[in-house]
């Protein structure tokens, strides 16, 4: 499918892509909102209303199904604005021609777009013919939008649990649903069956007769496997999933989902060699599903994409990718987040962005969701847990509650990072007469939480001056490791010429290949899981070590032999990719004898 641009800007946390399509759209640039945070969309609905004379009624909790309603209104209006813009940068005039400079300029070189443009402009600037022109060539970003599907709370009033559909991930599906947007929803986090099958109730999810969507369904995944697996699933309830979006399990921002040691480039030649049985088969199911709900098949066959993103930092590595893997797309995530012009960061977060080095960005064990989650060094948010912890008051007060998930004291959940949690689990854990050193081991497990949710929005509160009085001021950011070779805060025009390759934003020379570096980081990962086993090793740790660190020796191989028969491509960083895949060689071997050694201890 031919697209505007071939790289897109993924969902990053909560709130700093929450608007990212007003700022981009209108260039042509996909990007993703994240749902999570229905009260912060409500405060940016206000703001931007206000800012753009658009009458704004607030929709407050009282209001019977308040959070999809909420989500609708501020999805509607972020449209309505951003179709505004793009209208307004076809309409070309001679006050306002630098908005159409600016979209054909920052297209690839190769752009049919940006030699059309030429062309036309060779003799001068017609205003008249560049603006039919536009209107019949140009297109809008895609404003997609994101849903973590673990993160689907119960909902209660008055104590009185609501039905499903009141779930939060079932109440923002509702919301994208009921929009007047024509875009996808992406679905993260793994596999959320009752909400799956909800998607069925809403006729926009499936095709016309010329396979046509009005909303389309995207699947975050990390392997092949879950991507049939899930892709099956939907098709069974008459749902096409448009695109495959492959992301690396470590090497990328916010919640890291592990493979078993299943590497990027692996995971994508797995894809590229089975896309078509894929495809195929899932196809089958989708029709059987027509038949049985009386729908028509279309006429045309359904269109699915294969994109990928995680780690990825200059245009040879984006070119490979897309060439090598034959993808659609490639994200661009963590590097936006030095981008005013596209993504939402406040001043303070930014200058701690700008200034960090690879030791500043480290997985965590932070989320309340119990997944391993990418954090900045030194965050306000951590700064502010710490205190708390040191006035012995460790937790948060937990205002908005959209990870209180956990049901090991009350029904309706409580957030693990809560002080409500925390006092309830350290009261639990003063009665279990533990040595010191593991009741420190456990304490330490119990307050290490952070409260994301509201973290991960704050920062666009602080950037816009609205008010913080619920949330307080203290950011939590998570960008990916990639973000460390980036030191500077770029304009939108510097990071497409980037990613296209007319010039270079990157100053550092030592910036590792994007496969070696997520090959690292899963070594590291593995290392960690040994060190835990060493304590008692089962027969499940086992299991894993032993998997994990197979899978990881396969992808080494098939790393050595895709570069070792590369021509014309890492020509400049081949020798040393080489070098680095012998010392991880012989990294693995000496956990592999590890693993062994322990194996002989336990039995």
């Amino acid at each position: 499918m031919l697209k505007t641009h071939s790289f897109h800007i993924p969902v990053m946390g909560i709130g700093f892509t929450i608007d990212t399509p007003l700022k981009v759209a209108q260039y042509g640039i996909d990007s993703v909102i994240s749902l999570i945070d229905d009260i912060l969309l409500e405060k940016l609905r206000k703001m931007y209303s206000e800012k753009f004379e658009v009458p704004y009624k607030e929709i407050t909790n009282r209001i019977e199904d308040f959070r999809a309603k909420r989500i609708t209104s501020y999805l509607n209006l972020i449209n309505d604005l951003a179709e505004k813009k793009f209208e307004a940068l076809k309409n070309v005039t001679v006050e306002k021609s630098d908005e159409i400079k600016a979209y054909i300029n920052m297209l690839p070189d190769n752009s049919t777009l940006k030699n059309e443009f030429k062309k036309i402009t060779t003799n001068g600037f017609n205003l008249s013919e560049i603006k039919k022109w536009a209107i019949k060539n140009l297109t809008m970003g895609s404003i997609d939008v994101n849903i973590m599907t673990k993160i689907d709370k119960d909902n209660y009033i008055k104590k009185e649990k609501l039905p499903i559909e009141y779930n939060d991930a079932h109440a923002a599906l509702r919301g994208f649903a009921n929009s007047k947007l024509r875009s996808s929803v992406i679905l993260s986090a793994g596999m959320n069956p009752r909400l799956y099958s909800y998607m069925s109730q809403f006729d926009d999810f499936f095709p016309n007769e010329h396979g046509d969507f009005k909303k389309k369904i995207i699947l975050k995944v990390s392997d092949y496997r879950s991507a049939l697996i899930q892709g099956k699933f939907l098709a069974k309830k008459g749902l096409w999933v448009s695109e495959y979006r492959i992301e690396s399990g470590l090497n990328c921002g916010g919640h890291a989902f592990a493979t078993d040691g299943y590497l990027l480039g692996p995971v994508l030649a797995e894809f590229k060699e089975k896309r078509n049985e894929l495809v195929s088969s899932i196809q089958e199911i989708l029709n059987q599903a027509f038949i049985g709900q009386n729908r028509e098949i279309p006429k045309e066959p359904l269109l699915t994409e294969f994109t990928a993103q995680g780690g990825v930092g200059t245009e040879e590595e984006h070119n490979f990718l897309m060439d090598y893997y034959n993808l659609d797309s490639v994200g661009w995530g963590s590097p936006f987040l030095l981008v005013p012009e596209a993504t939402t960061v406040d001043d303070n977060t930014l200058e701690k962005l700008a200034a960090a080095k690879e030791e500043d960005l480290y997985l965590s064990d932070i989320s309340p969701l119990g997944v391993p989650f990418n954090n900045l060094r030194g965050n306000t948010k951590d700064l502010e847990k710490e205190a708390k912890i040191n006035k012995g008051r460790p937790g948060s007060s937990c205002p908005k509650k959209f990870v209180a998930l956990n049901k090991e004291f009350k029904e309706t959940g409580i957030c693990t990072a809560s002080r409500e949690y925390q006092y309830l689990k350290l009261k639990e854990l003063d009665k279990e007469n533990l040595s010191s050193k593991e009741y420190n081991n456990n304490y330490n497990k119990i307050i290490e939480k952070t409260c994301i949710c509201v973290g991960l929005g704050t920062s666009s509160l602080l950037a816009y001056g609205l008010d913080t009085k619920v949330e307080g001021e203290c950011v939590s950011i998570c960008p990916g490791p990639n973000l460390a070779y980036y030191s500077k805060i770029m304009s939108l025009k510097d990071i497409t010429d980037h990613i296209y390759g007319r010039s270079n934003v990157i100053d550092r020379t030592d910036r590792p290949n994007i496969f070696i570096k997520e090959l690292y980081i899963y070594i590291d990962f593995l290392k960690d899981k040994l060190d835990e086993a060493k304590k008692t090793m089962n027969k499940k740790q086992e299991k894993y070590l032993l998997t994990f660190t197979k899978n990881i020796k396969e992808g080494v191989s098939y790393y050595h032999n895709l570069f070792s028969g590369l021509k014309h491509t890492f020509e400049d960083a081949k020798s040393i990719i080489l070098k680095e895949l012998e010392v991880s060689k012989q990294t693995l071997h000496l956990i592999s004898l590890e693993i062994e050694q322990l194996k002989s201890i336990q039995s």
